[in-house]
């Protein structure tokens, strides 16, 4: 019988469940350690699928098709969480799946994920559960305004929430999410984003990079900076906070933590995201070890590599019409680019990003 902590060999198959660009980063990290990948995607040309070995197009419930990619790979993992739980818990009969169906289901479903929080005792926004317009009124009455009304399934970037103030219609807010199970959040006073991304490989070695500051515009991540200014003791708390929650979830892969920095140096999670992150993408080329690899290794059981950030970076996201100024992106030698092979530059997708490196200490504030 197969030891469960045993490493994939290089030279076996990853099955990564998702097909957009942290699948096509991770799957370019996954051939430069020597592994196949082969992508399941409903997607035909999806950003994965044009650097993957092998690939599956097919929907997420198609039952025949979930069970021939499950066997045709030695070890399965997913590069969003918004695949059916469902799907990655049938898959959990045909190979190992890492992180587990139930990391998935946690971090995938906003009362879940708060609710675990406060189970391990780490702060939140104040919260409410709702799933009447009936109880967005009690919701609103107990945690006041401004808040925020969040799907508690399936939004990112922005998407899936709207902004609740005094004079807001709860029953028109309820219905511009598509209501359906939601939490509302109360607002926080905080001076910085920040996110932390850990690292833990079967057996529970882990290893976190360097917490960062994240700035969105619109709801989407505009530029993240490593590392974040913040003072050493708060920076320790926010990588103890990702490692006690990897922890607690049984955690093999990568997790990334989103918190709110406050005045007083409180830190407030605000979400996870159970494999690489927007926010990792300076790790390409500022730190010893990408995010991407990190994620193979930890999903393959081999040893974690070092995270030591050899450079400050900016990242910075490329939206729509952004990624088509890749001569002028490049035409600065100390950018280093990179898009992910999308086809249609919609306002606010993510085409790509831009790391731009500096000396240790040496980056520009503010």
């Amino acid at each position: 019988m197969r030891n469960a902590n045993a490493p994939i060999a290089p030279g076996s198959t990853i099955g990564i469940v998702g097909g957009g660009q942290l699948g096509r980063m991770t799957a370019v990290a996954a051939a430069e350690l020597g592994y196949k990948v082969h992508i399941f995607t409903p997607e035909p040309n999806a950003p994965a699928v044009q650097v993957a070995k092998h690939a599956t197009v097919a929907p997420y419930d198609n039952q025949d098709a979930i069970e021939a990619f499950g066997r045709m790979v030695d070890v399965i993992t997913f590069e969003f969480e918004n695949v059916p739980a469902e799907t990655v818990r049938h898959l959990t009969a045909l190979a190992p799946v890492r992180p587990s169906w139930e990391c998935l289901a946690v971090c995938q479903d906003r009362i879940e994920e708060k609710s675990f929080c406060a189970e391990l005792g780490i702060e939140t926004a104040p919260w409410k559960a709702v799933g009447s317009v009936e109880e967005l009124h009690t919701a609103i009455a107990e945690i006041g305004a401004p808040a925020v009304l969040k799907t508690a399934r399936l939004g990112y970037d922005g998407k899936g929430q709207v902004r609740i103030h005094d004079d807001t219609d709860p029953a028109r807010a309820w219905d511009e999410i598509g209501g359906g199970p939601a939490v509302l959040e109360g607002f926080v006073e905080f001076e910085q984003e920040v996110s932390v991304i850990t690292a833990r490989r079967p057996g529970g070695e882990m290893a976190s990079f360097d917490v960062v500051e994240n700035r969105h515009r619109d709801g989407i991540l505009d530029v993240t900076i490593a590392p974040a200014d913040i003072p050493p003791e708060v920076a320790e708390a926010a990588r103890d906070i990702g490692q006690k929650l990897t922890e607690a979830m049984d955690l093999v892969g990568l997790l990334a933590v989103e918190m709110f920095v406050t005045k007083g140096g409180r830190l407030l999670v605000n979400e996870m995201a159970p494999r690489p992150h927007n926010s990792g993408h300076w790790t390409q080329d500022g730190c010893a070890t990408s995010q991407f690899e990190q994620f193979v290794r930890a999903v393959c059981g081999l040893p974690l590599g070092a995270t030591v950030r050899h450079s400050d970076t900016v990242m910075k996201n490329l939206l729509g019409e952004d990624a088509n100024l890749w001569e002028q992106h490049l035409s600065d030698p100390g950018n280093k680019l990179h898009l992910y092979g999308k086809d249609d530059a919609k306002p606010g997708r993510k085409m790509g990003h831009i790391n731009r490196i500096y000396a240790k200490g040496s980056q520009p504030k503010g």
